[in-house]
């Protein structure tokens, strides 16, 4: 499988790897733009669109093992060994990496997700972009419509609509909705490793401040497979902390690259 990417910054820079960026459900690479052309600055970087989203293609299979396997192959055309950034399901892929090809992983950014099973379903938001009458859509703003009467939150529709492309009668979702709705309880999950398994690479996580998903019960459980991790909090973010507060982010993760 070929993963499509966006990708910038010098070819060659002196003693630097390359830096592969893994967006969370229903993301995509385009989420990242800003954060690749800012790094890119000093390394070479990439963000991958991961199976079933955006432009990469369509697949039955959907869980982390897979995933995994997917970017060690990318990783793979780039040399045999990067930095890994990963937010949301993103990060459960990275860590999955990490776990299973530590030495493909230079040092790993863990962006508020931990390496536990969720409840946050976005089971609600799949049916919902599903339910949209695309066919009958005249516009943007039509489609838009129909997901506010399932989806509240202005913010959260704002991310859901940028995986629509196309035009009036034309409309379809970039995501594979299907494949995803059905892989809901894999994407939720972490996957079981054997005793003793480790990535002892440089780790952070970032959380953020008003998210839910980086918990201080969650502490032992990243000591227990990422050893020489620390986490820092970005102030004024939620979940999707590169959005919520970019320079913030910026700065925490500029000096651990």
């Amino acid at each position: 499988m070929h993963l499509n990417a966006i990708d910038s910054g010098p070819d060659s820079p002196s003693g630097s790897l390359p830096l592969l960026i893994l967006h969370g459900l229903l993301g995509s690479a385009r989420n990242w733009g800003a954060v690749v052309k800012t790094l890119g600055r000093h390394r070479r970087v990439y963000a991958l669109d991961l199976p079933n989203h955006g432009s990469s293609p369509w697949t039955e299979i959907m869980d982390y093992p897979f995933m995994a396997r997917e970017v060690a192959a990318v990783i793979g055309h780039l040399g045999g060994r990067a930095a890994v950034m990963g937010h949301s399901m993103g990060g459960k892929a990275a860590m999955t990496l990490a776990l299973t090809r530590p030495e493909m992983v230079e040092r790993l950014v863990v962006v508020d997700i931990a390496p536990v099973t969720y409840t946050h379903t976005f089971a609600p938001y799949i049916k919902a972009m599903r339910a949209a009458p695309l066919a009958e859509a005249s516009s943007r703003d039509d489609v838009e419509a129909a997901l506010a009467s399932q989806i509240p939150d202005k913010g959260v529709r704002a991310f859901l609509m940028q995986n629509l492309e196309g035009g009036a009668g034309g409309y379809r979702w970039r995501p594979n909705l299907a494949v995803l709705g059905a892989h809901m309880d894999d994407i939720l999950a972490f996957p079981r490793f054997a005793d003793g398994v480790q990535y002892e690479g440089p780790t952070l996580f970032v959380a953020g401040e008003t998210s839910d998903y980086i918990r201080p019960a969650h502490e032992d459980v990243i000591a227990q497979f990422f050893p020489k991790a620390e986490t820092l909090e970005i102030a004024g973010a939620g979940h999707w902390v590169h959005a919520d507060n970019p320079g913030g982010f910026l700065d925490a993760i500029g000096s651990f690259l």
